[in-house]
């Protein structure tokens, strides 16, 4: 079915979070080849029509300028859709989107700790914490958070412990950050300067937060500069484990099969470029380790 645009009740677009890079990758694949997936709706009580799946695709459009979009729509109760639609896709997302959900059928349609346990096939605790989550989190973070401006994961891990013990100042360094969408490892460079800095260091982080992490970077580069060449591989060879295991859990959570057609196809060449210099890398060392072995046996007579 197609649907108006204008029809659509968007009341919760803000329990999702925003990408502007996949955002931007969909307008272009919208305008290219068109809407593939339907949007998914649910009929409320005065005819309208409340999107549950398909918030990107709807923005994208109207940034179309379209009017219409294609739609699935599900004849069931509000609640029961937006439990549905998320258990779909529960693997992939972070537990502040966990948390977003579960406060909206907690508030608003009143289910318990324990039912919302048993529908989503989890502890109490879980519950719990998810929802612990975000009332612990100011709601000017989350609002960044859901903007895209700061990865939820950085949110998690560096401003909820601020929040926790001064939620201004926790709220104050978000504000600072938000403009340059620093990636994880740059939240927590500033978490750490924050923690660790003088009144100086903590006003410099607020007014001009890209100079800290530039003074960081280049404290970073002259201590590397002093490393030897075996502490450099061992630092190397440690990069790349780490990055292989947190590359193999986005796998594990469930988050290829909800990739664009062209995302996929780039993930798979990425992935194949990856094996073939990893697989160097492996052919190198063994190489190495032979001549090696060989080097040492013929130094030393007593070791034939």
């Amino acid at each position: 079915m197609d649907v108006d645009l204008h029809l659509l009740d968007l009341r919760y677009e803000g329990l999702r979070k925003r990408s502007p890079r996949r955002e931007r990758q969909l307008l272009a694949s919208l305008a290219e080849v068109g809407q593939q997936l339907p949007i998914v709706v649910v009929p409320v009580a005065g005819g309208g029509l409340v999107l549950l799946d398909g918030y990107k695709r709807v923005r994208a459009l109207r940034r179309l300028a379209r009017d219409t979009v294609r739609a699935t729509r599900w004849e069931m109760e509000e609640s029961e859709a937006l439990l549905l639609e998320r258990l779909m896709r529960v693997a992939g997302e972070d537990a502040l989107e966990h948390g977003w959900v579960l406060a909206e059928l907690h508030e608003r349609f009143g289910l318990s700790f324990d039912e919302l346990a048993r529908r989503f096939d989890k502890s109490k605790s879980w519950v719990s914490r998810r929802l612990s989550l975000v009332k612990e989190l100011p709601k000017e973070i989350q609002a960044q958070v859901r903007a895209g401006d700061i990865a939820a994961h950085a949110a998690m891990k560096f401003l909820v412990p601020l929040a926790r013990a001064n939620a201004k100042a926790a709220t104050r360094l978000s504000v600072a950050m938000a403009p340059l969408k620093p990636t994880t490892r740059q939240v927590g460079a500033l978490y750490a300067g924050w923690q660790s800095g003088t009144e100086q260091t903590r006003e410099l982080i607020l007014s001009t937060p890209q100079v800290f992490l530039r003074a960081q970077e280049e404290q970073q580069q002259a201590q590397t500069a002093t490393k030897s060449p075996s502490q450099l591989l061992l630092d190397d060879l440690g990069a790349v484990s780490g990055i292989a295991r947190r590359a193999r859990r986005r796998l594990e959570q469930g988050l290829l099969p909800r990739l664009l057609a062209s995302e996929r196809e780039e993930v798979a060449r990425l992935v194949g470029q990856a094996r073939a210099d990893a697989q160097g890398l492996f052919t190198r060392f063994d190489r190495e380790t032979d001549n090696a072995g060989r080097s040492h046996t013929h130094g030393n007579p007593e070791a034939a």
